[in-house]
């Protein structure tokens, strides 16, 4: 993925603070572990914070989300790769509203290390990247990407030319994940996730996971829209970027990820697809490059 001496959007908050990572005495190996039992269970943001909130008060190793005066090098290589990320799906938004006769309103990315406050409730790096719809804010501790591509095994295949020149193996796998939360926002913006939260309420949990399930998805169809109307724009993907994309998809789909936290599957427990279906969905909004095309809410999944 060619993102390196790109352009970089200015909505990026950068909260993480120097030193070691802490969370409360939750070792950076096991951020993976919480990461799979969020998405086994289905819990939000909040819930899966009060799921570690009883951990994290027990110790006194606790990093709280500070601003960041002197980044190491990897720290500011990841600000360089979000932001150029980011100023990706502000073009590509910004001109599909505009097609349809709207206006886009980008997020905010806040970077963060350990546990940061947020609208929704305490941040904290084990949830994952997440979307807070009530800031209308992406919030990702960067320490999340090491750990997809050392405990998740996502990789690429490129040459050491080609990553001093592009970036590392992988950066289209991470790229995925920020446009897969810009995503979210998307739905915000259009109505889809009040609609979303509004049916939920009303439904028994099995409905409410299925619900769950096809706004998911939707997100994904869209972060595959984001990438073929980028890759028009700007020529950035590499030969093997779309292969890592769906690899990442695959690794975090909900029977993936069940198999491997418990060797069992639940289906009727999913809340964000099948690995089939989020690597379907992706390629039907990059095949399409049109929001048209992400009904998942309207059709078979």
């Amino acid at each position: 993925m060619r993102w390196k001496d790109r352009e970089q959007s200015q909505n990026v908050e950068d909260r993480r603070g120097g030193g070691a990572v802490k969370t409360g005495g939750i070792s950076i190996a096991g951020l993976v572990v919480a990461f799979v039992a969020w998405k086994f269970f289905g819990a939000d943001p909040q819930q899966a914070y009060q799921a570690t909130k009883q951990i994290t008060s027990q110790t006194s190793g606790q990093t709280q989300g500070q601003a960041l005066r002197q980044p190491t090098a990897d720290q500011a290589e990841s600000k360089q790769f979000v932001t150029t990320v980011l100023a990706d799906t502000e073009k590509t938004w910004s001109q599909i509203f505009k097609e349809q006769g709207k206006q886009y309103i980008p997020p905010k990315i806040v970077l963060y290390t350990g546990t940061t406050p947020t609208a929704c409730g305490a941040g904290q790096a084990a949830m994952g990247p997440f979307y807070c719809p009530a800031d209308q804010k992406v919030y990702l501790d960067t320490t999340f990407f090491q750990e997809m591509r050392s405990k998740m095994g996502i990789s690429g295949e490129k040459n050491q030319t080609e990553l001093n020149a592009k970036g590392q193996a992988g950066d289209f796998a991470m790229a995925y994940v920020i446009a897969h939360e810009v995503g979210h926002h998307v739905q915000s913006l259009l109505g889809i996730s009040k609609q979303v939260s509004q049916l939920s309420r009303q439904s028994n949990q099995k409905m409410a996971n299925q619900l769950s399930v096809r706004q998911e998805l939707q997100a994904d169809c869209f972060s595959g829209v984001w990438a073929k109307r980028t890759n028009d724009r700007e020529q950035f993907l590499d030969e093997g970027d779309v292969a890592e994309a769906m690899d990442a998809a695959q690794k975090i789909g909900d029977d993936y990820l069940q198999k491997r936290a418990t060797g069992q599957i639940v289906p009727d427990s999913f809340t964000h697809g099948t690995s089939a279906q989020r690597m379907h969905w992706f390629d039907r909004g990059f095949q399409s490059g049109n929001i048209s095309s992400c009904d998942s809410f309207g059709q078979e999944i």
